[in-house]
């Protein structure tokens, strides 16, 4: 006696198609060329710099240095990924900046108030101008490039009226670590910084549990895998990329405190972008603004809190960059907005708003400052540095108009 099994059907009666491992990893490939095609670019810089400079790129210290001297860009992008993808663009975040570090250095320097103080004043005056800008934007109808533009001049004469054309400093040691700090060494000595091992470990064990539930969870929806073997080689990838990274920091001073702000950035507006009702709200204004109206999303209170939002995370970039120079200075914040911006459309950003992640924002970061890092390092000239920089970012729009094509967008 012989018995046939008919593959499950759904509702309608017709089986489900079964796809090739090879047209799910072409699926794969296009759904997210993108952020991997990125990852590859930065790996790829990452070599030829690290050959070019005949190892300097990756000495620690470097490392450690080239975070530093990025920290502000890469709160900014955060931030302006996300504007970008609600459909709108911020002009002003520079100038902002460089504002809200002349304010701190007058709270701390002129006042002498205590650091945490004026770090929590700042942060609160960045949430009122964003909230200043969001509420035109959102309220009132005019469109946030005008807004934002007329920003960026009423900041920056802002930063010269309070520092009255010059700068000031010095600033509390506790500020100064905000940008130039590490936590600090804890247990037994060993040849490596023992808190970064412990950070690294955790972060590693994080990284592969979220890979094996979000696995499970595709299964249990019946959604399509990624197949086993290439699911393994990125899980182990990923683990080993954390690795090297981190056993480069504890060579040297251990996990700047930088990192650890745009690390908690990253995760938890990564989380609201992925996961809460505003962030999926976000992404469908940017979409089809119509669409989502009618869906009942509330496109002015969602707006309103993208500005608040890339108020704080502006505010916060430009304290960081005060600490990292010891001083409020007239000329801070100049071209920082572009370099935000960049980075977000490196990183992934589609111009017509709806796409884009807060991982990509960080990448397309990344992507600049070893850039910038390299070039300087290899003695490129910053005039010729600016005409790399512009080639890759048309390089970068250019491949997502090219994918969009590619995919019958």
């Amino acid at each position: 006696m012989t018995t046939t099994t008919t593959p499950p059907r759904d509702a309608s009666g017709v089986p489900p198609v079964r796809r090739s491992t090879g047209a799910l990893l072409v699926e794969l490939m296009r759904a997210n060329v993108r952020q991997y095609g990125m990852l590859v670019a930065l790996a790829f810089l990452v070599v030829l710099f690290q050959i070019w400079t005949d190892g300097t790129l990756l000495l620690p210290s470097n490392v450690s240095n080239l975070i530093q001297q990025n920290g502000y860009v890469l709160i900014l992008a955060i931030g302006m990924m996300i504007v970008i993808v609600a459909g709108h663009i911020d002009l002003s975040v520079g100038s902002l900046a460089a504002f809200v570090g002349a304010m701190s250095a007058v709270m701390m320097v002129k006042h002498e108030l205590p650091w945490v103080l004026a770090l929590v004043l700042s942060l609160l005056i960045g949430a009122v101008a964003g909230a200043w800008q969001g509420f035109f934007v959102a309220y009132v109808g005019i469109p946030s490039f005008i807004v934002t533009l007329a920003g960026m001049l009423l900041f920056r004469g802002l930063t010269q009226i309070v520092l009255e054309g010059r700068s000031l400093a010095p600033f509390p040691d506790g500020f100064q670590n905000i940008a130039k700090g590490f936590i600090p060494e804890m247990g037994p000595y060993t040849q490596y910084h023992n808190p970064t091992l412990v950070i690294g470990a955790a972060t590693i064990a994080f990284l592969l549990l979220r890979e094996v539930r979000g696995r499970k969870r595709q299964s249990a929806y019946g959604l399509d895998v990624t197949p086993t073997g290439l699911w393994l080689a990125k899980c182990g990838a990923t683990a080993a990329a954390v690795a090297a990274f981190t056993l480069t920091l504890a060579s040297f001073r251990g996990v700047p405190v930088v990192l650890l702000i745009m690390c908690g950035l990253l995760i938890a507006l990564g989380y609201v972008m992925r996961n809460a009702v505003v962030g999926r709200h976000v992404y469908a204004l940017g979409g089809n603004k119509a669409a989502a109206k009618l869906s009942g999303v509330k496109d002015a209170r969602v707006t309103f809190l993208v500005f608040v939002n890339m108020g704080v995370l502006a505010a916060l970039a430009g304290c960081v960059y005060a600490a990292r120079l010891n001083a409020g200075t007239p000329q801070a914040g100049l071209n920082f907005e572009l370099e935000a911006i960049a980075a977000s459309f490196i990183g992934g950003a589609s111009m017509s708003g709806g796409v884009g992640t807060v991982m990509g924002a960080v990448i397309g970061g990344l992507v600049l400052g070893v850039l910038n890092n390299g070039m300087s390092l290899v003695s490129i000239g910053t005039d010729y540095q600016q005409v790399i920089k512009g080639l890759v970012l048309l390089a970068a729009v250019g491949f997502d108009v090219w994918n969009k094509r590619g995919a019958g967008h």
